[in-house]
């Protein structure tokens, strides 16, 4: 009868009386003051920064950063803009990232199978270094391979050399520096043609297994491809790659390429951390796949190998690959503690030298916050596109 006299006297459905009114009215409400909020906030804090001199604007971006990073993948020097020290711990931040990435996935999974192993010995040792590796704060064990590891190391006149011209000392691994000749083109054309092949024949080999059901050694066929036919080249080419080795002069080395002890001692820090979390998120996801899979495929006449790679593994990494991007997250943002070992990254370079130097504390951590957040959504994506790619696809 309600609903009735609400529907029929005019303007009574415009009243707080009626719920969907009501929640319309909540909402905006809400939103007025979140925005109020933020208005009172932003003032505020405008009006403090004038009042204590700091910079509201920008223009500190294109300004000389007059300052040194012994690590740079891009050019910079000291006479380069604040900009393109910015550019320098991006950079920075996502090589180690990548790599850390990389090597904590491979740790992860030979580690969580080996987990699972038959053999005693190598399940116990797989069991304890996710025990302890996992239970130890990630800043601690960074502090561990950088002055306990790395630091220890002898100096440069006395360096552990290596064979193949390379040196180990307390300033970091200095490996030959490769010196491209004419004729070095056409090796990368190689290699790029091979890589063409391989995902050509990636894709045959996946529709004649439909089709034949017969599986083709893509793998096999992929490496010697891979290393075969820029080889030849190579050899084709009379050698256009040679190697400058590093020279020890005074006390400390010239020529070659070094990799430093704070770079080191991050990505092996973030590596062997961030694995041991992998390690039990691929043992759980593998466990998670029904015995009876395992078993139809040995009767199948699998071998134990196969039935891992062809039949637990991909069923595993439905299981698997949500956690494990939550995982690449957490290691790209830890790698935010690279200043406590001196790595030049994002936050020491930007959030540490140019904060200091401009006084510009708002614009710089809000440009920081907005690069992190980014690297995480498209990281979110990525991994979430793998994962649709896996996922069992249902009518």
């Amino acid at each position: 009868m309600s609903d009735l006299t609400l529907s029929v006297q005019p303007g009574r459905s415009l009243s707080l009386h009626n719920k969907k009114v009501r929640g319309i009215f909540y909402q905006v409400l809400l939103a007025g003051s979140l925005l109020a909020l933020a208005l009172g906030i932003g003032i505020q804090t405008t009006s403090n920064m004038r009042a204590r001199g700091i910079p509201l604007s920008f223009g500190f971006w294109n300004e000389a950063a007059g300052f040194d990073i012994n690590q740079t993948l891009i050019p910079y020097d000291t006479l380069s803009t604040y900009g393109q020290a910015f550019w320098v711990g991006v950079v920075n931040t996502l090589y180690v990232s990548l790599l850390a990435i990389l090597l904590a996935t491979l740790l992860g999974f030979v580690v969580g199978i080996a987990r699972l192993s038959q053999n005693w010995i190598v399940a116990k040792v797989a069991t304890s270094y996710v025990e302890v590796i996992r239970n130890i704060p990630l800043l601690l064990q960074l502090l561990f391979w950088y002055n306990a590891v790395l630091k220890p190391l002898p100096a440069p006149k006395s360096s552990i050399e290596i064979p193949g011209g390379i040196y180990l000392n307390n300033r970091g691994l200095i490996i030959p520096e490769i010196q491209l000749h004419p004729g070095a083109g056409l090796v990368d054309l190689a290699f790029a043609a091979a890589i063409f092949f391989c995902i050509v024949f990636c894709f045959y080999a996946k529709r004649a297994q439909r089709r034949t059901g017969r599986q083709l050694p893509v793998l096999l066929v992929s490496l010697a491809t891979l290393i075969g036919f820029p080889l030849v080249i190579f050899l084709a080419a009379g050698e256009p790659v040679s190697f400058i080795r590093p020279q020890l002069h005074g006390f400390n080395f010239q020529g070659g390429h070094q990799l430093y002890p704070e770079f080191a001692a991050l990505l092996i820090g973030l590596s062997v951390y961030t694995g041991s979390y992998i390690a039990e998120i691929v043992r759980g996801g593998i466990q998670a796949v029904p015995k009876g899979q395992t078993e139809a495929a040995y009767a199948l006449g699998l071998s134990p190998g196969k039935t891992l790679r062809l039949v637990v593994v991909p069923q595993a990494l439905r299981i698997i690959i949500p956690p494990l991007t939550s995982q690449y997250l957490n290691l790209t943002k830890n790698s935010s503690l690279a200043v406590f070992v001196g790595y030049p990254d994002l936050v020491q370079i930007f959030a540490g030298t140019v904060l200091n130097q401009t006084g510009a504390a708002v614009q710089v951590m809000a440009i920081t916050l907005a690069v992190y957040l980014a690297i995480s959504i498209v990281t979110s994506l990525a991994m979430n596109a793998f994962n649709r790619h896996f996922a069992i696809v249902e009518r």
